[in-house]
């Protein structure tokens, strides 16, 4: 039988009360706040706060902070990408930017989903007396090249294409195709960019 971890890597039901991701949410909340605490003019530890907090950070890429991850080790970074003010990252499935990203202010990436129905939702007390619920989540996935404007949310289980421009405001539901330009609530692609 799967762990929870691996559960919820999977994008099945989990319990995210479960030891071994308490900790792992611990240690990445307690790395966020090193690293929005150190001024940006230390880049050596800045440099190392985010080696230690993300599963992969390619040469060149910069966060500017403050930035909140759920757990880190699931979220890769990729060459020369940029991201702006406030980013906030849940990674409970695998948050994948590619390389030259440019991520605008106050982004979201989110993996995590909760069930619709408020009878699978909602809080109860686990047999050992935790209260806990059920979560599940699906992963996100940013092409080389893309640019998300301010305050871009993606939600679980999207991909935006290589080279795609995604509008200030938007709310990304479903994919956006490789070298679009979308916008809106909900995020359409909107034209090619030639």
């Amino acid at each position: 039988m799967n762990n929870e971890k691996e559960k919820m890597l999977s994008g099945q039901m989990y319990d995210p009360n479960d030891s071994e991701l308490i900790a792992l949410r611990v240690r990445a909340h307690g790395l966020c706040a090193e690293y929005n605490a150190t001024p940006e003019t230390d880049t050596e530890k800045r440099s190392s706060i985010l080696k230690e907090l993300l599963g992969g950070i390619g040469e060149g890429a910069y966060i500017q902070g403050p930035v909140m991850i759920d757990f880190g080790c699931f979220t890769s970074f990729g060459e020369r990408s940029y991201a702006n003010f406030n980013l906030t990252i849940l990674d409970t499935c695998p948050v994948t930017i590619g390389k030259d990203v440019f991520i605008g202010p106050n982004v979201s990436l989110l993996t995590a989903m909760h069930p619709l129905r408020w009878q699978e939702r909602n809080t109860f007390y686990r047999e050992d007396g935790v209260l806990t619920d059920h979560e599940y989540g699906k992963p996100i996935v940013i092409g080389d090249n893309c640019w998300l404007a301010g305050s871009v949310t993606v939600c679980p289980g999207v991909t935006i294409g290589a080279g795609s421009v995604i509008g200030a405001g938007s709310v990304v539901t479903r994919d956006i195709p490789p070298g679009s330009l979308a916008f809106g609530n909900p995020c359409r692609a909107v034209r090619k960019i030639d």
